[in-house]
């Protein structure tokens, strides 16, 4: 009897941790996060907070548990004002999830205000073995350089092979260009922009080094109805994300989905309607 009950305890111990086995190899959302870009909207228009179709799917964010944070990728306000950013402020509170910024143009025209309030307008951080990079292409006309970009190489050389991911966020599209693959990609602006850039030169083989996957997000799409409001372009060991908001007609903004096999899937979320996955999936669109 003795032995009988050792072979059933066996069996029972065997399908217990066959089923944990089974259980541990699913794969599942490990976190999620969402990106934003062109927040304040509508050119010319003055908002209180961020781009009125953008808050209505606030509740969307808070109600999804898997979201854990959010990166606002550039021209968060029209103009610089306390009174903007306090707005602006009063709406992060209501996502209660940290919210990162990566400055825009307009944020920036006044900087001395921006950094009074956030501190750098670049940084990086680590999250679930994961690389995330906050770049500010305004300090040197779209470019990346001097101590930002002594920045960029410390933090990539930190270690990179415990890295699983690394995700970067800046505003200006900085991978555009009137004669390259990118050309009818149409972005805001070029206010500002340098005749010479150093993304391809000097950045992009950076990170085409690592052996991570690379994905970057840029937010200075979506705000005019007749323009392009987002793009994908994967390459190689990168991809190459543009969103944002403002025409009225395909707004939007990103939630991303790290998977614990460390892949990567994009909810492209429509915000203008009812039906948020109108739009189709981010990774139709692919570069032609």
């Amino acid at each position: 009897m003795k032995w009988i009950s050792l072979v059933c305890f066996s069996v029972v111990l065997f399908m217990a941790c066959s089923k944990n086995v089974k259980e541990d190899n699913e794969r599942y959302i490990e976190y999620s996060f969402f990106v934003a870009g062109h927040v304040y909207g509508e050119p010319g228009v003055n908002n209180i907070g961020v781009h009125p179709p953008f808050k209505l799917k606030f509740d969307l964010i808070k109600k999804d548990s898997s979201i854990e944070f959010g990166i606002f990728t550039g021209d968060i306000v029209y103009q610089p004002s306390v009174k903007n950013w306090d707005e602006i402020d009063e709406d992060v509170k209501t996502l209660n999830v940290p919210i990162y910024f990566a400055p825009g143009n307009h944020d920036m025209l006044d900087r001395e205000l921006f950094e009074s309030r956030y501190g750098k307008t670049y940084s990086s951080f680590t999250h679930n073995s994961d690389l995330f990079i906050i770049l500010d292409p305004n300090i040197d006309n779209w470019n990346i350089s001097g101590d930002q970009l002594n920045f960029l190489k410390k933090v990539l050389a930190g270690n990179p092979e415990k890295v699983e991911n690394v995700f970067v966020f800046f505003h200006q599209v900085l991978w555009w260009d009137k004669d390259n693959i990118y050309k009818n990609v149409h972005i805001n602006s070029v206010d500002y922009r340098s005749d010479s850039l150093n993304f391809f030169t000097e950045i992009e083989p950076m990170f085409k080094k690592l052996e991570s996957n690379v994905v970057m997000f840029s937010g200075d799409v979506g705000a005019f109805y007749t323009a392009q409001e987002f793009m994908y372009h994967k390459y190689e060991n990168l991809t190459l994300i543009a969103s944002g908001m403002g025409g009225g007609v395909r707004d939007n903004f990103i939630i991303v989905d790290v998977y614990s096999d460390k892949t990567i899937d994009y909810r492209l979320i429509h915000l203008n309607g009812d039906n948020i996955n109108s739009l189709g999936n981010l990774t139709d669109y692919v570069l032609e």
